[in-house]
């Protein structure tokens, strides 16, 4: 087994009893890396096995950017120095020579050689530790392949350009210089740059999900001293059995239990739900959802990490650190690769040295030069990124947003799609579907009457019958004598009429006499519909139904979906009989109801335990633990910002359709990249061995490292030209 030396295999760590939000981190602090979970050590530093720099395992409310500040200024700087390296070259090589007349080939030389060296000696520093590092592990990787390429084309280069001498005349050019390969090692080590600023823009955006959840606690709470006094108070110096008051608009602080008053709570965050749910004395709360209506005391029963927010943020924080790169497979190429192409580059300088023609040694160091130069990993280094690149922004095109490159390889993969209900498959906005009234009733009067009674209300099922009164462009009156019911309904005098709207409860608190209504009413409720009665001058006159839609596409798109294999699992926070009605309609025969966050990622573990490879698409700030322990989390752009940073693929329009788009799109994607690694290393396949001499004994040909480095070129070109063809995939 390889020692790692500082970095080893560990039990986990006991989590701090509080969620860690400080902006510096203790000394001590473990720190993990995000593609290699069970690699950890005491303080920073890079991972031995893929060359990432680690990450604190501790949530913290602040992150450190210093690798991605310091890797976007080096790529800048290298770009700025070697892209007109590459267009010098490109010049040069154009029939009739252009620049001859202004710039002469030495004076070309050097000005090459002087831009080249400080990307090599500066900007690729970070690359050579980390491929040395790579070396020393015996864990050889991509660095470790980038690291000897450009490595070994910059020496060839700097020794051809100071002592042409000791190259034979045939390696010489027309001028007496040799050609040399400044451009080429230092474009490959601007583009590994960009990949890196890449990658680590993608991991900064997947830590933003962690700190944005960590917002929806408040910093302070108001506690109730014994004395009746109240103080604001920072919120970790609050204990279990704290009496402590929530205004209306403010954020629940803890987890615990109402004492006095009662409110109606935008529960979202919980449920995925947008109906806000009434609270009384008696009845729990959570830390982190809003009241809106009521002002109540409530009494802390759970602070710190035991509380459900915390919960919510160690399970997206431990789902986000298990993922693997798509890199896994270029670097256990490479693994094979790199020491092939040294044996057969040193293979190469033996032979040539012992039983090769005069100048022997000479001609010893051009071939294993030649050979180096053609396994130069360009065309491997670009693989992977060109196609994530381009797909990506075919994507974008198509409303589908791709966090990193990983999520794309997974999705094509996938056989089980978990799909949140509220907002995911349906509008996620209530709407005005029913209005039934008695006999002698007009509907659109008593639709007039309860959107008056209701409008200064700012409860979802409020705005959805105001909307829908508005929508039928109705007349609304003044309300007088307004009274609520807390979780009952409301009353009051319009039109001088007395009016009430509510549910059942409210019937007979008012004592009014039920009617063959109720019928229609349960079986308004099994079609998914939330029910209101009104009550018009204390008699039951008809009732209004509310219901959140099915989005328009949600049908077609699940049709699509099945076809294409995919096994689907419903979840709601809903009750039964409404995600019944919904799946009823929708032809999904599993669901899962009534679940709460820590379910709904259960549930995707057990499914990735039984085998399957699982997307969770959904919308809330409740599904945030369950996309981020998917294989891959589909947020829905219309949703909660947290959901689209926990996640690695946004649907910009929120529509399931974009999961099919993105399901081809992973498939082209991933196509694109096996034939880019092919077009890569059938050159090298091909190639080494000819630059290695092996056609010379038969024919006396020998591979110029000028004609290697055409191959190397006209590789990397098939690449770009193969990965372009993803801009006009049909998805």
């Amino acid at each position: 087994m390889t020692d790692h030396s500082a970095c080893h295999s560990s039990p986990p760590h006991p989590h701090p009893s509080k969620t860690k939000v400080d902006d510096d981190l203790p000394a001590d602090t473990i720190y993990t890396c995000p593609m290699h979970p069970e690699i950890e050590q005491i303080g920073p530093g890079d991972c031995p096995i893929c060359g990432m720099a680690l990450e604190p395992k501790g949530v913290s409310a602040e992150e450190d950017k210093t690798e991605l500040i310091d890797m976007t200024r080096r790529f800048w700087i290298c770009s700025f120095l070697s892209f007109p390296t590459l267009l010098l070259v490109m010049l040069d090589h154009l029939p009739g020579k252009p620049l001859e007349p202004y710039i002469s080939s030495t004076m070309a030389l050097w000005i090459e050689f002087a831009l080249a060296t400080p990307v090599m000696l500066w900007g690729a520093i970070p690359f050579f530790k980390k491929a040395w590092s790579s070396v020393v592990t015996r864990n050889l990787n991509m660095f470790t392949l980038i690291a000897l390429g450009t490595g070994v084309a910059y020496l060839y280069s700097v020794i051809a350009a100071l002592f042409p001498g000791l190259f034979p005349d045939a390696m010489r050019m027309n001028n007496g210089l040799v050609d040399v390969y400044f451009e080429a090692a230092a474009v490959i080590i601007t583009l590994v740059m960009l990949g890196q600023v890449m990658e680590l823009r993608a991991r900064s955006q997947t830590n933003n999900a962690i700190r944005a959840l960590l917002d929806l606690a408040p910093k302070t709470a108001r506690v109730i001293r014994k004395d009746g006094s109240e103080e604001e108070v920072p919120l970790d110096d609050v204990v279990p059995g704290d009496h402590l008051r929530v205004r209306p608009g403010d954020s629940v602080p803890l987890d615990g239990i109402i004492l006095e008053g009662s409110s109606s709570i935008d529960e979202s965050m919980i449920t995925g739900e947008s109906m806000p749910t009434s609270k009384s004395t008696g009845d729990p709360v959570t830390g982190g959802t809003l009241n809106q209506t009521g002002s109540f005391i409530m009494e802390a029963q759970k602070v710190g990490s035991e509380t459900l927010l915390s919960q919510i943020v160690h399970m997206v924080a431990e789902a986000q650190r298990s993922r693997a790169p798509i890199q896994k497979l270029a670097d256990m190429v490479a693994g094979y690769f790199v020491p092939v192409v040294v044996a057969i580059s040193i293979a190469t300088a033996i032979i040539w040295g012992i039983w090769g023609p005069e100048p022997a040694l000479s001609y010893a160091l051009i071939n294993a030069v030649a050979v180096l130069i053609i396994a130069c990993p360009c065309a491997v280094g670009l693989a992977t990124p060109m196609s994530i690149m381009v797909g990506t922004g075919r994507g974008a095109q198509a409303g589908i947003l791709i966090k990193n490159a990983e999520s794309l390889e997974i999705l094509e993969k996938i056989n089980v799609l978990v799909i949140d209900k509220t907002g995911t498959l349906t509008e996620g906005k209530p709407k005005l579907t029913s209005v039934i009234t008695e006999k002698e009733q007009d509907a659109d009067e008593l639709l007039q009457l309860a959107a008056s009674l209701e409008q200064g209300s700012e409860h979802p099922l409020a705005d959805a019958i105001v909307k829908g009164a508005k929508d039928k462009k109705l007349t609304l009156s003044k309300t007088k004598d307004f009274e609520s019911f807390t979780g009952k309904g409301v009353a009051g005098f319009v039109e001088g009429k007395h009016v009430a709207l509510g549910n059942d409860k409210l019937l007979e608190t008012l004592k009014i006499a039920t009617s063959d209504l109720s019928k229609q009413a349960d079986d308004l409720r099994a079609q998914g519909q939330t029910v209101m009665l009104v009550m018009i001058e204390h008699k039951l006159a008809g009732l209004i139904g509310v219901a959140d839609p099915i989005k328009k596409t949600t049908p077609q798109a699940l049709h699509d979906l099945r076809k294409s294999g995919l096994r689907l699992v419903m979840l709601t926070g809903d009750n039964e009989k409404t995600a019944n009605a919904v799946a009823g309609k929708l032809e999904i025969d599993e669901i899962e109801a009534g679940v709460l966050p820590e379910r709904k990622s259960e549930v995707v573990k057990r499914l990735q335990s039984e085998g399957y490879k699982v997307a969770m698409a959904g919308d809330g700030v409740n599904d945030a633990p369950a996309l981020a322990q998917a294989d891959v989390g589909i947020a829905m752009g219309t949703g909660a910002d947290i959901a689209m940073e926990s996640a690695e693929v946004t649907l910009v329009k929120g529509d399931l359709t974009g999961i099919v788009r993105a399901r081809r799109l992973s498939q082209a994607t991933m196509t694109n990249i096996r034939q880019n690694l092919f077009f890569a290393f059938i050159y090298n396949a091909t190639g080494v061995p000819i630059a290695a001499g092996i056609l010379y004994p038969f024919f006396g040909i020998l591979l110029n490292p000028i004609i290697a480095s055409a191959a190397m070129v006209f590789s990397s070109l098939s690449v770009i030209l193969n990965a372009s063809r993803l801009k006009k995939v049909k998805l």
